[in-house]
């Protein structure tokens, strides 16, 4: 049973806490809807990032909140996350138009207009403004790399892929720090893409390396197995090398299928947290520092925050169950005590 959300109406400029806030604005004729969280660590002098966090074909913003569980990681790592709501396509099903089924609605334009309209209202750091999604979600993700990249830092897509169209249409502006998290066995998104709609994750994976200029030889890194029940296994394949410092990265899930690893499916990695940690490293000038992972600060000077459950849950220790360890620097500890 997924975890739902409480949500607050109201309009702060100024938080003392956290809040999760429901807005909408209209664009293209249309009251287009979302959900945003802002850390209590938020201060109007100070400049913060902004993640999109775009859901699934049939989905809506909720849904994807409750499972992905931003918002703790939004509270221990301090940057604002927004979970747009998509519009019905002509099946009356929610989506995102990057190219499927004749939809003619301006999402690129949407996405842009709540960049402009959150930074009326909050202090955006506009050098970091971040994007990712499942499945269609990441489709999404995607197509702004391509068509809005002079304002996205970094992208990171869990089960999605792009479009042909997007492919053959791709002009992103800048070297663009890349993420790509999919099961091979994923049967709604193959992994080895499908002619007409969706390209494979190599294809991908190739195109980004070969425009941020990286290695084309990766450094793979097994991850470690922690449960030996969740049906599949994990690598980290990183391209590195590129301008700018940046890398192409993927989290290759062996045997996984249409899933959020870490919420179900795979339980090796928790996709939220990988994909803050990736985005943190980044800018939309590149590398930030020298620095190329959040780990990288020493444990000594970081405070646990919580302990949740696998469903975002604050909890307790608790022998033989897979826990998150939440820091007040962002970092995710994934511990299982036998």
């Amino acid at each position: 049973m997924k975890k739902l959300l409480t949500l607050l109406i109201c309009l702060p400029l100024f938080t003392l806490a956290q809040q999760t806030i429901n807005g909408s604005i209209t664009h293209g004729g249309l009251q287009r809807d979302y959900t945003i969280h802002i850390p209590s660590s938020y201060n109007v002098n100070t400049p913060i990032p902004l993640v999109f966090c775009f859901h699934g074909y049939g989905s809506n913003a909720s849904t994807i909140m409750s499972y992905a569980n931003f918002n703790y990681v939004s509270d221990t790592a301090g940057f604002i996350v927004i979970y747009p709501q998509g519009t019905l396509d002509n099946s009356g099903i929610s989506h995102w138009n990057v190219g499927w089924g004749g939809s003619t609605v301006d999402d690129i334009g949407f996405t842009e207009a709540l960049m402009d309209n959150l930074s009326t209202t909050y202090n955006i750091d506009n050098n970091r403004i971040y994007s990712t999604g499942m499945s269609n979600g990441g489709f999404m993700s995607f197509l702004l790399a391509c068509q809005l990249s002079n304002r996205i830092a970094a992208i990171a897509a869990v089960t999605g892929s792009m479009t042909p169209q997007a492919y053959n249409a791709c002009n992103p502006q800048h070297p663009t720090p890349i993420l790509q998290i999919h099961g091979t066995s994923d049967q709604t998104v193959p992994y080895v893409g499908y002619p007409t709609w969706t390209k494979s994750i190599d294809d991908v994976l190739q195109y980004w390396v070969a425009y941020n200029n990286c290695n084309t030889s990766a450094t793979i890194t097994a991850m470690p197995d922690i449960n030996i029940f969740d049906g599949s296994t994990a690598e980290h394949i990183v391209y590195d090398g590129g301008d700018n410092y940046i890398t192409t990265e993927h989290f290759k899930i062996y045997g996984g299928d249409h899933d959020w690893p870490g919420v179900w499916g795979n339980m090796d990695i928790h996709a939220s947290a990988e994909v803050w940690k990736f985005f943190s490293r980044y800018d939309i000038n590149g590398l930030i520092s020298s620095s190329t992972s959040i780990n990288d600060k020493n444990t000594n000077e970081k405070r646990l925050a919580k302990i949740t459950d696998i469903l975002g849950k604050e909890t307790t220790l608790k022998n033989n169950t897979l826990l998150f360890y939440i820091y007040d620097d962002g970092t995710v500890e994934k511990r299982i005590v036998i």
